[in-house]
């Protein structure tokens, strides 16, 4: 289930955010967090103050290695 929420939500306002080390400084990417327990929390680089997506960790997993396949 994904969830949209601001930066307001529980854990996201003291959040590290971090982003993957292939995106360079091309300035399309995004970044996630750890620190929701089975969850992650997506936003986008160039928004940090706008809206976050909140994966469950089996979604996320499944997006990213889809991603991976098609990359």
């Amino acid at each position: 289930m994904i969830h949209s929420t601001g930066h307001h939500h529980t854990g996201l306002s003291r959040a590290d955010w971090r982003r993957s080390s292939y995106s360079g400084d091309q300035g399309n990417c995004i970044e996630v967090s750890d620190g929701l327990p089975g969850r992650v929390p997506v936003r986008d680089s160039k928004v940090p103050a706008g809206p976050v997506l909140v994966f469950g960790r089996r979604a996320w997993a499944a997006f990213t290695a889809q991603a991976k396949r098609s990359g």
